[in-house]
């Protein structure tokens, strides 16, 4: 990683991030625990992430030749792009009548996704990959990139509906502008799940890519992009100024979203706790499979016994042997 980048980005924890100098693209690689949701940490980080970007943008002054131009958001879990809310969280909030953090909460989620879906307000390109399931917030999150790529084996939808609810942080909004009011409300009322294939013949999804090529299916992305960059960038302006997605209207939605939560029965809290306990499950099953410990080709982690020293690092430092004492960067040490 370049050194500046990797000084401004080393502290996150839930969020790996890597700088592609050849593609001039900052990757953030989805990773929170114990579960594959927006943890607050998660949250944090990724704005974080966002503010930072924009202050390296605002210190260089002139970004005719800016080594960042694409914001590529994928995840280092395998299976799963993001399950969505924290939905743990949600059920204490609401079983405590608690209006101001649930508000918080989602009012955090509508600033990322706002921010994502305007490109930052800078010229650049938001991507987002998904390689497995990407399901309420997580399908919200993906929507918000100006460019959404995804695996054939992908799977995105909104359940929020099986516990009464709806995804209230930006699917509508995002959707409606893409596919219609109708097949939004379709969409999101029905709590169906569709493939990658479904969702790309719909519009939504801007590109396929086969399992275990979508990394690749986003550098060849860039590639072409690149050549039009100008003039892409261009219409990117074009339709935020045509179509804009106003984050007004985000921030009113989402007051409509905690107030319905508030609603929820015990019923409904049961179900959404019976998800929480699947989610857990699952992810024990994956921490424990020799998979996780090599997620993708771009994880940070030595996962591999085979290392050789001297190597040198992203900061352009050599390393003679693994200074690490914890090897699980979301852990202290």
């Amino acid at each position: 990683m370049n050194s500046e980048f990797y000084k401004i980005f080393k502290d996150c924890r839930e969020i790996a991030v890597r700088y592609d100098a050849e593609s001039r693209a900052i990757w953030c690689y989805y990773n929170p625990s114990p579960r594959p949701c927006f943890s607050l940490t998660v949250l944090d980080e990724a704005r974080q992430i966002q503010r930072r970007i924009v202050d390296y943008f605002n210190s260089r002054g002139d970004d005719t030749d800016s080594p960042v131009r694409y914001l590529v958001t994928a995840s280092q879990v395998p299976g799963v792009f993001n399950l969505g809310g924290d939905l743990r969280l949600f059920v204490n909030l609401i079983k405590a009548k608690n209006h101001s953090k649930l508000l918080d909460y989602a009012e955090r989620c509508v600033k990322i996704c706002y921010l994502n879906a305007v490109n930052l307000n800078l010229p650049i390109t938001t991507i987002s990959l998904v390689e497995g399931m990407a399901l309420g917030g997580g399908f919200e999150s993906a929507l918000s990139s100006s460019v959404l790529l995804a695996t054939e084996n992908a799977e995105m939808g909104f359940p929020e509906i099986r516990f009464n609810l709806f995804p209230g942080m930006g699917a509508y909004s995002l959707l409606a502008r893409i596919v219609g009011m109708s097949t939004a409300e379709n969409m999101i009322s029905s709590g169906k799940i569709y493939s990658a294939l479904e969702l790309y013949e719909k519009g939504i999804v801007s590109g396929l890519a086969e399992p275990g090529q979508g990394y690749e299916s986003v550098r060849a992305f860039i590639r072409q992009h690149q050549r039009s960059g100008n003039g892409l960038r261009a219409l990117q302006q074009v339709r935020h100024r045509y179509n804009p997605v106003d984050y007004q209207e985000l921030v009113d939605i989402v007051q409509i979203w905690v107030d319905a939560a508030l609603r929820l029965k015990n019923k409904d809290l049961r179900m959404m706790e019976r998800l929480v306990t699947a989610q857990e499950a699952k992810a024990v099953q994956q921490k424990s499979s020799a998979e996780s410990l090599l997620r993708t080709t771009q994880d940070r982690r030595f996962a591999a016994d085979d290392i050789s020293f001297p190597l040198t690092d992203w900061a352009g430092d050599e390393v003679t042997s693994d200074r690490r004492e914890n090897h699980d960067r979301r852990l202290p040490g």
